[in-house]
């Protein structure tokens, strides 16, 4: 089965938006795991201005699950990892001031810096994820740079699955044979939700992991945290 990690940035963004403790992120965490979330998810970003570098210690002391930290690896983001040791790192080219994570890393452009960065992670005890577009040539780029696993940005199936769901899947379907062939694992995220991810995760073959924020935070307004993790986790079983 699929793991299920939990994005709480938006957590940490309403906490931030009163300065207090309210929502408590360290107890959400928490919660998430005795709910059935099979990770935790951060992606702490140079301005703060949801998971803060102070929150990471706090929950690398509590997540009994997976700790999945995601960012892009400017220095002070590869110290708060190495100091912390997540299970795993996932980078992501996403530079300071963007608004979300759009697009994913060429991994040949960029293939010595990379390889730097992921033998530091690596060296550490730390598993490495790359965020990459559903492209062939950038699956092949990861895997020569070392990389154990990539996480397929799936903003676009998620933009093209009402048109043509066939057609949205068929580049991640196809880039997922070419990652089980060549042995690196795959994980996704990006706007996956209740009504795509059933059929998402059928379609990608041996899928490991995917992390779901936004939309998890959003049906959890209406169907209560409990409720909307336990649905995501039907989604991710055989019986949805």
């Amino acid at each position: 089965m699929t793991r299920l990690s939990v994005n709480i940035n938006k957590v940490a963004l309403l906490r931030n938006s009163r300065g207090g403790n309210l929502p408590d992120l360290i107890q959400v965490a928490k919660d998430c795991e005795t709910f059935g979330a099979q990770g935790i998810t951060v992606h702490p970003r140079p301005d703060q201005r949801h998971i803060r570098y102070s929150d990471i210690p706090l929950l690398k002391a509590v997540v009994q699950t997976e700790f999945n930290i995601e960012g892009y690896p400017n220095p002070d983001f590869l110290k708060l990892v190495l100091d912390n040791k997540p299970h795993q790192a996932t980078l992501v080219p996403d530079p300071p001031g963007v608004l979300t994570s759009d697009t994913g890393w060429d991994t040949i452009g960029q293939a010595d810096f990379l390889k730097k960065v992921v033998g530091e992670l690596q060296a550490a005890g730390i598993r490495v994820s790359l965020f990459v577009n559903a492209e062939e040539k950038f699956v092949e780029g990861a895997k020569a740079v070392g990389a154990d696993r990539i996480e397929f940005y799936t903003g676009d199936f998620a933009k093209q699955y009402e048109q043509d769901r066939e057609q949205a899947v068929e580049a991640h379907r196809r880039c997922a044979l070419l990652a089980n062939k060549i042995g690196i694992g795959i994980n996704a995220g990006h706007d996956l939700n209740l009504d795509n991810l059933a059929f998402y995760q059928e379609q990608v073959p041996e899928l490991l992991e995917v992390s779901i924020g936004h939309a998890l935070i959003a049906d959890a307004l209406y169907l209560g945290l409990k409720n909307t993790i336990q649905r995501y986790l039907y989604c991710l079983s055989s019986y949805c």
